[in-house]
């Protein structure tokens, strides 16, 4: 699981897939007026079949597809369990861990703030974490720890879109994430139980203490050079706290965007009540899932050492579908301004620092935002991220498309379902826009 390179291929399959949403969308003027009259559309044929063969042949408990347009109502598309010995039906309120697709929100909430002046979108990070002030970059992250000090500061810009130079523990295979991993600084929840190269280094501190030990590890490059995955937005929840005034980041969402939005099925720890509507998260080895989080004895029933914006979320379809529905209506919801227009802009457009280097990375060919990736060419108006256990949520600004799939399985590189997901919706767009209603 904590191989970078092969979670670097899903993604990147997942990214040129996500393409066939705009091509198959585009092949009929008849589906785009459709689209916009927001009138009722086909199933989804080939993202039945995927979900379908997935489940039938017991490779994963369950899966879930949410796809919608515009602010119309979404077509759920459920099969399974929450968990292959659980009685319970997978659904729109069944609960599954993001993973990364927290970033996209914790970038929203970055963003909300940026408009309020409350933070400066090239501010540097150090107002908000002194400690910050004096940082190393490693002359050569994959052999030593070997630093020299940084020529510039890093900014909340840098930490929005993954050019902080801040590493990664367990996710990055350098002497930098090996240190991170050291001293506890892995902003991660997976089990109770102890994984090696997961979670079997120091239990994680605390914010404060989080920060004070992140700065003390070199970076893997100089603030705003390099696009390289990193806790960027972890650190960038602590921020958001400390400039709103709050205890945290979880305070934040839940008063100005959750709440709100109607997003109430949406925890950084899932309640008791709650708690029968968990799924079950699976490890597989040689393809066989093996449960490592379950509902009764889950990581996520205790308080987390913070809220990781970078990957703490749980949440339910129905609620993600909702986080995109808002950002396609610029930050309406149901015809109530939830966030303002000017926030959602900024979360989705282009931040990336005119020098960064994208070359070799997942997202070259592409650009990126407030913790998501933004479409470039012909993947223009996608906006959207995937999480760590299979699931995924995108939103094309242009076709007013909301797609996201939900399934628990780790390594996702394991199984190509990211692959395939967009592939599915691409194929069914594409028979749409053939045959309109």
């Amino acid at each position: 699981m904590s191989d970078l390179r092969q979670a670097d291929v899903t993604r990147r399959a997942l990214l040129r897939g996500m393409g066939a949403l705009g091509a198959g969308a585009m092949f009929s003027g008849a589906l785009q007026g459709r689209l916009l009259a927001a009138q009722p559309v086909p199933a989804w044929p080939n993202v039945t079949a995927l979900i379908d063969r997935y489940v039938g042949a017991r490779k994963v408990a369950g899966m879930i597809a949410a796809l919608g347009w515009q602010q119309a109502a979404p077509q759920y598309i459920a099969r399974g369990r929450e968990g292959f010995d659980d009685r319970d039906l997978g659904g729109p309120g069944s609960l599954y861990r993001c993973y990364s697709m927290t970033k996209p929100i914790t970038g929203l909430a970055a963003a909300m703030l940026i408009d309020e002046g409350k933070l400066g979108l090239d501010q540097p990070l150090a107002d908000f974490a002194p400690e910050f002030t004096k940082m190393q970059v490693a002359i050569d992250p994959a052999k030593s720890l070997a630093a020299q000090p940084t020529d510039r500061l890093i900014t909340i810009r840098h930490l929005l879109t993954h050019t902080s130079g801040l590493g990664y523990a367990v996710i990055g295979r350098n002497k930098v994430a090996d240190e991170l991993k050291r001293l506890g600084v892995n902003p991660g929840l997976v089990s109770r139980r102890r994984l090696p190269g997961i979670n079997d280094g120091p239990p994680t501190p605390g914010p404060d203490e989080f920060l004070r030990r992140a700065a003390l590890v070199p970076l893997v490059a100089q603030p705003g050079t390099k696009w390289r995955y990193s806790m960027g937005l972890d650190v960038l929840g602590i921020v958001i706290a400390r400039a709103a005034g709050v205890s945290g980041l979880d305070v934040f969402l839940r008063e100005r965007l959750f709440g709100p939005a109607g997003m109430n099925s949406s925890f950084f720890q899932v309640p008791g009540s709650a708690n029968p509507r968990l799924t079950t998260n699976y490890v597989l080895l040689s393809g066989i899932p093996v449960p490592i989080d379950r509902p009764g004895s889950s990581i996520y029933d205790q308080p987390p050492p913070f809220a990781f914006g970078g990957s703490g979320l749980v949440s339910s379809p129905a609620d993600y579908d909702r986080f995109l529905m808002l950002i396609l209506g610029g930050g309406m919801l149901g015809g109530k301004r939830i966030v303002n227009e000017a926030a959602v802009r900024l979360a989705t457009s282009d931040l990336l620092p005119p020098e960064a280097d994208l070359t070799g990375t997942f997202v070259a060919g592409n650009r990126f935002g407030a913790g998501a990736v933004v479409g470039a060419g012909k993947d223009a108006g996608l906006w959207g991220w995937s999480g760590a256990a299979g699931t995924v949520g995108f939103a094309h600004t242009g076709l007013g498309l909301r797609t996201s799939l939900f399934v628990q399985y780790m390594p996702q590189e394991q199984l190509p379902i990211l692959k395939e997901f967009p592939q599915a919706v691409g194929a069914d767009l594409t028979a749409m826009g053939h045959n309109p209603k």
